[in-house]
C-alpha cells in the first residue's frame, strides 16, 4: 500500500501545479479547460490504443459509454470552478472546492456501498477542521457573493461525482481505457460550449502554448491520472482527504515563484490535512482487521453451539 500513498501524493502535487499555470495563462477560460482536456487525450492515445488490442475482447462498447458521463462531469468541474471562483472572494472559493471529503461518503455509499470507518470520519474531521481555519478569516457570507458561492459549490460535487466514478469504474481492464475516453469527451465538450463564447481556433503565443501544454500533461495526464489510479485501489475517502493537500502544494509554490510567504495558518492546516490522512490510511486496515476477527469470531460461535 505504502507504495501507492506515495504515488497519491506526487498525483496531488501534479494537480496542484494546476492553479499556478491557470494564473500564469490569458487565454480564455473555456479554451483553456477544453485545450487542456485535448492535449491529455491525445498525449495518452498511443498507451490507450496499446491497451485496446491487448483486452479487445474484455472492452466493450458498455465500457466507452461508461466514460461519457465522468467526462462531462470533468468539463463542467472546470467552467464552473473558473466562474464560480471570479464571483467570490477566493478564500470562500478556497473552502468551497475543499469540501469534498464532506461529500465524497454520500456519494461513495450511494455509487459503490462503501462507508467510511472510524478512522476515515476522525481524519476527515481533523483535515476539514484545519482546511477551515486557513480560510476562515478572510471568508465570509454576503449576498453579493451568494452567486459565486453556489457555483463553487456546485463544481466541487461536481468534482466529487467525478472522483466517484474513477472508484465505481474501477472494473476496467486498465486505468487508461477508462481515462483516455472521459479526457476527450470533457475535451470536445469544453471545445464546443467555447465556440459559442470565443474563438478557440486561432494561433497563440508560445508562452499560451507552453502553458496549455503544461496544463495538459502535468495536472491533466499525471495529476488526474494518478488519482483516478488510486481511487482504484486505495479507499475513496483516503483520496478525497490526501487530495486536500494540493493547498499545501500551492501554497509552497507560491512562495518559491511568487515570494508569498505563508502565513501561519497555512502550516497548522496543513499539519491537520496531514494528520487527517495519516490517520484514514493508518486506522481503516486495524479497523477492518478487527471487524473480520469479529465475524469470524461470531461464526465460530454460532457454530459450536
Amino acid at each position: 500500500m505504502f507504495p501507492r500513498i506515495l504515488l497519491l501524493v506526487l498525483g496531488v502535487f501534479a494537480c496542484s501545479t494546476a492553479v499556478i499555470m491557470i494564473r500564469a495563462s490569458q487565454t480564455h477560460w473555456a479554451e483553456l479547460s477544453s485545450y487542456r482536456l485535448l492535449v491529455a487525450a491525445v498525449a495518452l492515445a498511443p498507451v490507450y490504443f496499446r491497451d485496446l488490442r491487448r483486452h479487445r475482447a474484455a472492452y466493450t462498447a458498455g465500457h466507452l459509454g461508461g466514460a461519457i458521463l465522468p467526462g462531462l462531469l470533468l468539463g463542467l468541474h472546470f467552467f464552473t470552478w473558473v466562474v464560480g471562483a471570479r464571483l467570490t472572494l477566493a478564500a470562500n472559493a478556497s473552502l468551497i472546492v475543499n469540501m469534498v471529503p464532506i461529500v465524497m461518503p454520500f456519494l461513495l455509499l450511494a455509487m459503490v456501498r462503501e462507508r467510511l470507518t472510524g478512522g476515515e470520519i476522525g481524519g476527515t474531521a481533523l483535515a476539514i477542521g484545519g482546511t477551515a481555519l486557513l480560510t476562515a478569516s478572510d471568508a465570509r457570507l454576503s449576498g453579493e457573493y451568494m452567486q459565486g458561492d453556489l457555483m463553487c459549490f456546485g463544481s466541487m460535487v461536481l468534482y466529487a461525482a467525478y472522483l466517484a466514478f474513477g472508484r465505481k469504474n474501477r472494473h476496467y481492464p486498465t486505468v487508461w481505457l477508462y481515462l483516455v475516453p472521459v479526457y476527450l469527451v470533457g475535451g470536445v465538450f469544453c471545445l464546443g460550449v467555447s465556440l459559442f463564447l470565443t474563438s478557440p481556433l486561432h494561433a497563440y503565443p508560445l508562452r499560451e502554448l507552453l502553458l496549455i501544454l503544461g496544463l495538459g500533461l502535468v495536472p491533466t495526464v499525471m495529476g488526474h491520472s494518478i488519482v483516478n489510479y488510486t481511487m482504484r485501489h486505495l479507499r475513496g475517502q483516503v483520496v478525497a482527504i490526501a487530495n486536500l493537500g494540493q493547498f499545501i502544494f500551492a501554497g509552497a509554490m507560491d512562495w518559491a515563484l511568487n515570494g508569498k510567504v505563508p502565513s501561519w495558518a497555512l502550516y497548522i492546516s496543513a499539519a491537520a490535512v496531514v494528520g487527517g490522512a495519516v490517520l484514514a490510511i493508518f486506522r481503516a486496515p486495524r479497523e477492518r482487521a478487527e471487524k473480520e476477527a469479529q465475524i469470524e469470531g461470531e461464526i465460530g460461535a454460532s457454530g459450536s453451539v
